[in-house]
């Protein structure tokens, strides 16, 4: 690191660093007007800010009898914060013209302009190794939404939106040039950078694809239900689509060794010994049965119904975050797990809400899984309860998408 830079960090935090210390760190200046200044100043050092410019967003919506007085103090006062910092005594913030420019006495090495410079060269360069260079660095510059903490600034949620826009698209060509290479451990290590620093962006497909491809099946089915968790408990939704499709590839990519049938029958039934009550399953597990239970409907004529379970407040209302509901969905699935027959099948569809599809069953029998649930649930004095709603597993494919939904959420 050379000591003659100022270093600029401007995604997810802004920090300037100089001669190997802090001149700002964090978010403790947030609502320096300082920090505002040199943000801008330092961010468009190169065309320049007008004073306009930086009085908007100095001053926000604060109304000054002489704000170019105001404008010219703050400026004096960020040139004496800078010089106190060990900076080299110039005048860091100069006026040309009309507007305000970062000196050129002074190098700076800012991470969103390095970003783009990197995005530029990979679409310039024709060497593949280099392509993939640059746009690995580049996303991983990339540590979050720029200057993530002014987001109400107009300037600044432009620039949100725009190096978001940038990140993905180094993403996505990352991800191809890995795929080409077959590089898929570089892939997996990837993908858990972009799901870090832009969460709930679906980017866990890219390290499914690489636990997928490099035949790390249980890591895979890990990361699906973990993913399903934390997007259902962070905004209602269920995984994309692509990520679905590529768990349910899972079954067509497995091998095995040669064997006979009883070894196989064996591996089979292993993980289900000495496990009693409903079978607890993941998303994809359970619509695979799901589906298998209503192909067999048609020719034994088994009725099979579908139990929707619900954590509910003491007000009538649908739980759906906070800590102890995360107590009360772990209590609602040990029982449901107690009050059902082995046969039937079990998912935590989110926080405090499990599906299961009682198989060959009446509709008074579903009446009394309820109340062997409430038994198991409810403990003394409780005021939380649980909401139960039942259909029957009709035939029909349209019938089937209202039920269970059509995997796009």
């Amino acid at each position: 690191m050379n000591n003659n830079v100022l270093y600029v960090q401007m995604f997810d935090r802004f920090e300037l660093e100089w001669d190997g210390k802090k001149i700002i760190s964090g978010t403790k200046s947030r609502e320096s007007q300082f920090s505002l200044l040199i943000q801008i100043i330092l961010h468009y050092r190169k065309s320049g800010v007008s004073r306009d410019e930086l009085k908007q967003v100095v001053f926000e919506e604060r109304e000054l009898e002489n704000d170019n007085h105001a404008l010219r103090s703050i400026i004096y006062n960020a040139r004496k914060k800078l010089r106190a910092a060990g900076l080299p005594d110039v005048a860091y913030i100069e006026q040309r013209e009309g507007r305000y420019y970062w000196t050129d006495a002074i190098r700076v090495e800012e991470d969103a302009a390095e970003m783009e410079r990197l995005a530029a060269e990979a679409e310039q360069t024709e060497d593949p190794e280099r392509q993939l260079t640059c746009y690995l660095d580049a996303c991983h510059l990339y540590k979050g939404e720029f200057l993530a903490s002014q987001n109400r600034a107009i300037w600044v949620a432009q620039e949100i939106k725009r190096y978001h826009s940038l990140f993905c698209s180094c993403m996505e060509h990352a991800v191809e040039l890995l795929r080409t290479g077959k590089n898929f451990l570089q892939m997996e290590e990837l993908g858990l950078h972009a799901a870090k620093v832009d969460p709930l962006a679906d980017w866990e497909r890219v390290t499914m694809e690489a636990l997928v491809s490099t035949g790390r099946y249980l890591e895979a089915k890990k990361l699906y239900n973990d993913t399903q968790e934390l997007y259902f408990a962070e905004q209602g939704l269920r995984p994309s689509r692509q990520l679905y499709e590529l768990m349910k590839s899972l079954g067509t990519q497995i091998e095995h060794n040669y064997a006979v049938l009883d070894d196989i029958q064996r591996r089979l039934v292993s993980e289900d010994e000495g496990k009693t009550g409903g079978y607890l399953c993941s998303y994809p597990v359970f619509q695979g049965i799901y589906q298998m239970v209503r192909r067999m409907m048609e020719r034994n004529g088994q009725s099979v119904y579908l139990m929707l379970c619900t954590v509910m407040d003491y007000k009538g209302n649908p739980m759906r975050e906070g800590a102890k509901l995360d107590e009360l969905s772990q209590r609602l699935g040990d029982a449901i797990c107690h009050a059902v027959r082995q046969s039937d099948a079990i998912d935590k569809y989110g926080k405090g809400q499990y599906l299961v599809l009682l198989v060959n069953t009446t509709r008074e029998n579903c009446g009394i899984v309820q109340r062997r649930i409430n038994q198991n649930f409810i403990v003394g004095r409780q005021r939380t309860s649980i909401q139960y709603h039942v259909n029957s597993v009709i035939c029909t494919l349209d019938q089937e998408r209202v039920l269970m939904g059509n995997g796009d959420e």
